[in-house]
């Protein structure tokens, strides 16, 4: 009965650490983006980049993180001047996490705002 109960419990411990090697790294990905994204609305908002410029920004850090975004999936919106107004950054992807007999898709939205000093 001991050596039943040591199976299962190894079992146990083994399907855990499976799901957590499959489910961490899109979560750790993904903060990982969005500080990107908060380091570049920061630099962003008071350069005279365009709003273009900054979604390839964006996208080109994602593949950093083997984030895979289209232009139209990162959204990149200017109010006001240069300095003075908002810049905000959003993103929104999915990823597929394959398990053994189960599946599902992880979705994240990251995103980042900074507004100028005036």
């Amino acid at each position: 009965m001991a050596t039943l109960k040591l199976f299962f419990g190894v079992a146990i411990f083994l399907a855990l650490a499976l799901a957590g090697i499959k489910i961490i790294p899109p979560f750790f990905a993904n903060y990982e983006l969005e500080d990107s994204m908060k380091t570049e609305a920061l630099q962003s908002t008071y350069s005279t980049r365009s709003e273009d410029d900054i979604r390839a920004s964006v996208i080109k850090q994602a593949r950093n993180y083997d984030i895979a975004l289209t232009p139209k999936q990162v959204k990149v919106s200017r109010v006001g001047g240069f300095g003075i107004g908002t810049l905000a950054i959003e993103a929104e992807y999915s990823v597929p996490v394959e398990l053994p007999g189960f599946s599902t898709t992880l979705s994240f939205h990251p995103s980042s705002q900074n507004k100028g000093v005036y």
